[in-house]
């Protein structure tokens, strides 16, 4: 029976999306090689561990008890080996972190750059996904931790400020809104919208206040990212509701304005979940407690 744990690494990645290349992608492998291991793996074990689907994979139930396993012998790595760091100088540690579109984009890389920088033994995955599945993985134990907005149900997870989160309108620098200084939703839901995809927390978010006050927006393109939203603002094909940090950064070198939101909802709070800091291996608790310090 031959494998080790970069093979073990590689089935959680593949089982968590579903999908070998994208779990390929996530073990920074090619896909070919991923394939490979998979294949020799259950060829070792002598069971299949995926079923092969016309679009991706999942586990079998010989795959799931391998995936529970695997996250065991992983989780308790980790903690070997940060108890035996001062003799282990060159094994890593590995932290894997699930944040909402304006944690992920705004608030966490400079955060997470001085944490990396301190400890170069430690590498973080971070992730970006839809609220409500961050809050399912950190709660099935998929991942470390997860970054949302407090307008989610964060069921029994244990949460953490990190830092608030307001958001306001981007206008192009010669529309009608961009002398004002404020705004209500109720003001500007006449006007075209450029928005993210509907399975953004944030999107559902404005779009359930919308609702709230009898509006449908009139959202002419989806795009995934502030950069590419705002662009489109500062070409007239519509107005955005973006963090406000987000339009600030682009406002440096887009002709855009920004117009604060003064809806109640319109302030949010980023939070940290985890299932149980107490549980997290060394390194995860460690990355936790500094992204805590950092928000106080």
């Amino acid at each position: 029976m031959h494998f080790d744990l970069t093979d073990l690494r590689l089935f959680l990645h593949v089982t968590d999306a579903n999908n070998i290349s994208r779990g390929a992608e996530r073990a920074h492998m090619a896909v070919s090689s991923a394939s490979e291991r998979i294949a020799k793996l259950e060829s070792s074990l002598g069971v299949a561990l995926l079923e092969r689907l016309h679009r991706g994979v999942r586990p079998t139930p010989a795959g799931l008890a391998l995936r529970n396993h695997a996250r065991t012998i992983l989780g308790d790595t980790e903690r070997m080996l940060a108890e035996l760091s001062e003799h282990a100088r060159g094994l890593r540690g590995h932290v894997r972190i699930l944040s909402n579109t304006s944690a992920a984009t705004e608030f966490l890389p400079p955060i997470i750059s001085g944490y990396l920088l301190s400890n170069p033994q430690i590498d973080i995955e971070l992730e970006e996904l839809p609220s409500h599945e961050i809050v399912r993985r950190v709660a099935l134990g998929l991942a470390d931790a997860g970054i949302v907005a407090d307008t989610f149900n964060l069921g029994e997870l244990q949460t953490f400020p990190l830092a608030s989160d307001r958001i306001v309108l981007a206008v192009p620098s010669r529309h009608p809104l961009a002398n004002c200084e404020t705004a209500m939703l109720h003001d500007v839901v006449h006007y075209e919208f450029v928005g993210l995809p509907s399975a953004s927390a944030l999107q559902e978010h404005v779009e359930h206040n919308a609702a709230r006050i009898g509006h449908t927006l009139k959202t002419r393109i989806r795009l995934a990212t502030f950069d590419g939203i705002c662009r489109l603002v500062e070409n007239g094909v519509g107005i955005a509701i973006v963090p406000e940090a987000a339009a600030i950064r682009c406002c440096r070198s887009m002709a855009i304005a920004v117009v604060r939101l003064v809806d109640r909802w319109a302030t949010r709070q980023l939070r940290i979940c985890v299932s149980d800091v107490e549980g997290l291996n060394p390194h995860a608790r460690q990355v936790v407690e500094y992204l805590r310090s950092s928000a106080a």
